[in-house]
């Protein structure tokens, strides 16, 4: 067997065994960029290698998924000494943002790979490449928010989630009293902050509720059943950054000196980007968030125009007069 093959056989093993809920053909062939027949194929090589495969019907989908229980795998894996490095990175950018809880399990999940790699190998050649790699590569300074947490607050509220617990917490609106609120927890997204999302106990939709303005969070004894039409990804996709609004199509068009540039930048996961014959770039999307768009497009000062909608456009000339008017 050529060494390709083999190194696909390991990886897609360490895929089935690295996930809970087990991954369905369709699921293999779109991750390796394989046939349903090869991956097929491919599956059926990793059971011959490694033992029978599970499978997992738990969905509302009813889609077939395999996942591996295989003790064979261990004595394969190896974590490189870069892939140590991206997470010393991790946990270094996590601190700056302040979250130093989630930078320490970070760090944390490192050493324990770096205690295990050192028991499986003796070569101190591994160890030096990564203190080279640490010595030599530094995050770039950046002005970022700092919100701190409340100690164990991100666990109480990932218990919740995972409990499908409804959630009781004080909460400090801008220019309001403190007050408790009952919530409905259905995930967390982060970003330069952090946001539970759900909607308050009794009824509405779901919101987002900055975490750094949350505290003394009760875990309370009234379960819920979450909306089963509620995805987590797409709620979060609905916006350029994390304000909600309803989403609305959005046309750019960066000038020609700036197309490259722009053509390398993912502004959004719905974007679809074509070339014009002037050497310019005309980029697509759907997202809400008028705001934190327009924040963004103060980077890329005047190559860039809005020609789509009417009311973004004028929203960022307003930004934009007022902001001269302040410093002219």
């Amino acid at each position: 067997m050529r060494y390709e093959k083999a190194a696909d056989i390991v990886n897609l093993a360490v895929r089935l065994q690295a996930s809970y809920t087990g991954l369905t053909m369709d699921q293999i062939s779109e991750e390796f960029r394989i046939s349903r027949r090869t991956a097929e194929r491919r599956r059926a090589a990793v059971e011959q290698a490694f033992g029978g495969l599970e499978r997992n019907e738990c969905f509302g989908d009813r889609r077939l998924r395999w996942r591996l229980r295989s003790p064979k795998l261990a004595g394969l894996l190896g974590v490189p000494p870069q892939g140590l490095a991206e997470l010393e990175l991790s946990a270094d950018a996590l601190d700056r943002a302040g979250a130093p809880e989630r930078a320490a399990r970070v760090r944390d999940c490192a050493q324990k790979m770096r205690a295990l790699q050192r028991h499986r190998s003796s070569s101190p050649g591994r160890d030096c490449d990564l203190e080279v790699i640490l010595a030599t590569e530094r995050l770039a300074m950046q002005p970022l928010p700092s919100p701190r947490l409340e100690p164990g607050l991100l666990d109480q509220l990932r218990e919740a989630v995972r409990r499908c617990r409804v959630v009781d917490f004080a909460y400090r609106s801008p220019g309001k009293d403190e007050a408790r609120r009952s919530v409905r927890p259905y995930g967390i997204v982060h970003g330069p902050r952090s946001y539970l999302v759900g909607p308050p106990a009794r009824a509405g939709d779901p919101r987002l509720w900055r975490l750094d303005r949350l505290s003394d969070p009760v875990l309370t004894e009234e379960d819920f059943e979450a909306d089963p039409d509620f995805d987590l990804r797409r709620y979060a996709e609905r916006s350029f950054g994390v304000f909600q609004q309803e989403p609305f199509e959005v046309v750019l068009r960066f000038a020609p000196e700036a197309a490259a540039e722009a053509a390398a930048y993912r502004f959004h996961p719905s974007q679809t980007v074509t070339g014009n014959d002037d050497g310019s770039l005309t980029v697509r999307f759907t997202a809400g968030g008028e705001t934190e768009i327009c924040w963004h497009l103060f980077t890329w000062g005047d190559t860039v125009t809005v020609e789509r909608p009417t009311r973004l456009r004028r929203r960022l000339a307003e930004m934009c007069a007022s902001l001269a008017a302040r410093h002219g």
